[in-house]
């Protein structure tokens, strides 16, 4: 059975994007079937899989409005081995066109039906807001991973989230669980860092994955390729860490 995971946090540049890039990366090089939505109007996990989003003819957009069915959109087997249901800056126009469908925040999770155990894992990367493509993902997902940095206002942020999280549990989809909260861009050397991990852990505990996702270079330059750091620097070490999130994930989730 698939588990579809969404990765949003409202706050931008918290490296939601390039996770769930990696993670998609990682879990194909274990030998697992991984489709990636892309779910941002910036189109930017398209592109950091190797796709040219101002090249595409169909999008999520249409997949999500009814118009095209999601596997005549679906980009298969990208470089790094995992498929992908690409955006481009059309998916701007989803918001309005959403408010006027019922049930206007089951669109995703209706579109995912005929395609979704044809896999192990759906990725959804979120909009960096608590929009309706966000509450879109969290009513289709089964669980939700959020990347964190670890710097003054996370705490903040995340509250705001967690709020999003029970009323969609609430309302629509009382199933839906935290799979981990990922720090990011971690840096222990950093008292800021520090101070904040202390905080996650005594009021996350065992929601906070073991793993963290180093400042590294090779993460950033990696997009500018199409590529996940896991093929663009395979040892360095962002990609020995994504590696490591996909081990984690699969254990804690029974992947």
């Amino acid at each position: 059975m698939s588990q579809i995971i969404a990765l949003t946090n409202q706050k931008g540049g918290v490296g939601k994007t390039t996770s769930a890039v990696n993670l998609a990366a990682g879990l194909a090089s274990l030998k697992h079937r991984v489709l990636l939505v892309d779910l941002d109007p910036q189109g930017h996990a398209s592109m950091g899989s190797g796709i040219d989003k101002h090249g595409l003819d169909t999008s999520v957009l249409d997949v999500l409005l009814g118009e095209v069915a999601a596997q005549a959109v679906i980009k298969c087997k990208t470089p790094a081995g995992f498929d992908v249901l690409p955006s481009n800056g059309d998916l701007t126009a989803a918001e309005v066109e959403l408010l006027s469908r019922e049930p206007r925040e089951a669109c995703l999770k209706d579109a995912l039906q005929g395609v979704a155990s044809t896999y192990d894992v759906v990725l959804i990367d979120c909009p960096p807001s608590l929009n309706m493509l966000t509450v879109n993902a969290l009513t289709a997902a089964d669980s939700v991973l959020i990347p964190l940095q670890c710097e003054f206002y996370a705490l903040e942020g995340l509250s705001a989230l967690l709020d999003t999280i029970e009323q969609i549990k609430q309302s629509v989809n009382p199933n839906l669980k935290i799979a981990g909260i990922l720090r990011t861009m971690y840096d222990k050397r950093m008292s800021l860092t520090r101070e904040v991990d202390k905080q996650l852990r005594e009021f996350f505990g065992d929601a906070l994955l073991k793993t963290t996702i180093p400042r590294n270079i090779k993460v950033a330059e990696a997009p500018s390729y199409g590529l996940p750091v896991t093929q663009y620097a395979r040892f360095s070490r962002g990609s020995q860490a994504y590696r490591v999130l996909a081990k984690e994930m699969i254990r804690r989730l029974s992947l």
